[in-house]
């Protein structure tokens, strides 16, 4: 069998298993962000086909992304209706397609660590949140009421708390058995028996629920699900009525500034997590093929500009369906688009089966999902690196939950730069001290402004009849006012008795001066 022949094989194999992992993600993900479910699947399948055909990325899949539902709930909530927030998602796609062109995509990676990780355990708190009234049925007596997220995006914890006012045995037998299932699969079943890792535990919950309800319509089990415990997705008759699931966007909303900001931020977030993910799938590539991501960017700004057109939520490449793509063995992006056909198929010809799947179980594989991204370890791992990195990191998570995204984010990256200006303005020096007053300052590589006082301050408490050399020979810069607070102390030292030498100061001073 010939090699291209082989690749072929294993990329359909794959395809299969990355469906199967994708779809109860898609409905998952537009569930936990307030939109109707098929814009979760639309996302599937732009993502996978449309993307998956432009990118440069041989194994990373793109669609719906949990990182994204903070702002996706908050933007909507803020613009009025997911019509104008299908806007934003336009702007976004653009914006990510002129970042591509100019070859910008390397800029985003500015943005700390501490910063993106935190943003990325909030939104798993969030979802754990959002998720849980689902899994106990509260959502289904009131579906559509997304009243504990405020339209600042923030949690009312107390409306959360008014959940268990409103359950369904149901929904919790359900969702009990779905977690069970999913901490026995991950902890023994996969270790001791080699044939679970060729089955998905995702789609594994989602069947067992759907025979639960099977059972329990048939009268085998003491309860019943009503219809809004269920998936509600609409029916369509072929591939001729597959223009009746499109949303389109209201472009009424396209030139409102909240429009425009929500849509920047939503291509610098799109952004980040998608050159993130891309970074983390080159590596996990066995062949270590190495992705442009600049083309990446226009790739997924051309899928996110199709999607708003068509009401499906934002794309970015996503780490779970990629590492599973990689992980069953696909060889060519090949593997990506097909997963992106058999959605829609299963739109199309499915969806009166994908109707009988609990929303408990979906909850349950989402609230999953939500605390790997914010589970204790991610936690003690930032503790652990120091406070430079804890703080900003629960200042992100602090920002996030309880404000919005861009709060919390902006938040991050302010408390990051106040750590790297304290420490720049600790460290513009290092000062031997030796015998008889002899003193020997060495200018760190950066010098700036914000040193000025340091180095004033260290030069005025220099003694009568002392030594001292200044050596500036290792600074590749050095702020203009400190430059003049070394000459005006060059002036000062006759009058003290100073012995001054000042090594390098024809790379410095001289310039300054000429």
């Amino acid at each position: 069998m010939s090699t291209r022949t082989n690749a072929l094989k294993a990329d359909i194999s794959a395809s299969i298993v990355v469906f199967f992992v994708a779809l109860p993600i898609c409905l998952g993900i537009a569930m936990a962000s307030g939109v109707p479910l098929m814009s979760g699947i639309l996302s599937g399948v732009v993502g996978g086909v449309l993307v998956g055909l432009l990118s440069d990325s041989k194994v990373g899949v793109s669609g719906p992304a949990a990182g994204l539902v903070a702002i996706i709930l908050s933007g909507v909530a803020s613009l009025g209706s997911f019509e104008s927030f299908l806007i934003s998602v336009l702007i976004a796609g653009g914006l990510q397609i002129v970042l591509g062109v100019f070859k910008l995509g390397s800029l985003v990676y500015f943005i700390p660590n501490a910063v993106i990780k935190g943003m990325l355990a909030a939104i798993g708190i969030i979802i754990i949140c959002k998720e849980l009234p689902y899994a106990v049925g509260w959502a289904a007596d009131v579906q559509g009421n997304e009243n504990f997220f405020q339209f600042t995006g923030e949690i009312s914890f107390s409306d959360l708390l008014h959940a268990f006012e409103f359950v369904s045995f149901g929904s919790i037998f359900i969702s009990i058995i779905s977690l069970f299932v999913l901490v026995i699969w991950d902890k023994y079943l996969l270790k001791k028996h080699f044939i679970f890792t060729y089955i998905q535990c995702p789609l594994f919950v989602i069947i067992l629920s759907v025979f639960i309800h099977f059972l329990s319509k048939k009268g085998a089990l003491p309860f019943t699900l009503n219809p809004g415990e269920l998936v509600s997705i609409p029916s369509i008759n072929g591939l001729y009525d597959l223009p009746s699931i499109f949303i389109p966007p209201d472009f009424s909303s396209f030139f409102k500034k909240e429009t425009i900001s929500i849509g920047f931020f939503l291509a610098l977030i799109a952004s980040v997590e998608t050159l993130l993910c891309v970074e983390a799938t080159d590596k996990l590539d066995p062949l270590r093929r190495m992705t442009n991501p600049n083309r990446e960017l226009i790739a997924q700004g051309a899928g996110n500009i199709v999607a708003g057109l068509v009401g499906a939520l934002p794309i970015t490449q996503v780490i779970i369906r990629s590492s599973a793509n990689i992980e069953f063995g696909a060889k060519t992006k090949l593997s990506a688009i097909l997963h992106g056909f058999w959605l829609l198929l299963a739109v199309v010809f499915l969806a009166d089966m994908l109707n009988m799947i609990p929303l408990a179980s979906l909850a349950v594989v989402l609230m999953r999902i939500g605390y790997k991204l914010a589970e204790p370890s991610a936690f003690t791992e930032m503790y652990k690196k120091g406070k430079e990195h804890f703080v900003p990191f629960m200042a992100t998570v602090m920002g996030v939950v309880f404000f919005d995204l861009l709060i919390g984010v902006a938040l991050g990256v302010l408390v990051s730069m106040f750590y790297l200006l304290n420490n720049d303005y600790k460290n513009p020096f290092t000062i031997v001290i030796g015998d008889d007053d002899k003193f020997h300052i060495e200018m760190a590589e950066q010098v700036t402004f914000l040193n000025k006082a340091s180095v004033k301050n260290l030069l005025a408490k220099m003694p009568e009849n002392a030594s001292v050399i200044i050596d500036l020979s290792r600074s590749k810069y050095i702020h203009q006012d400190v430059l003049e607070s070394i000459e005006d102390f060059r002036l000062q030292a006759n009058s003290k008795k100073i012995d001054l030498i000042v090594v390098g100061d024809d790379l410095h001073l001289n310039k300054k001066l000429a």
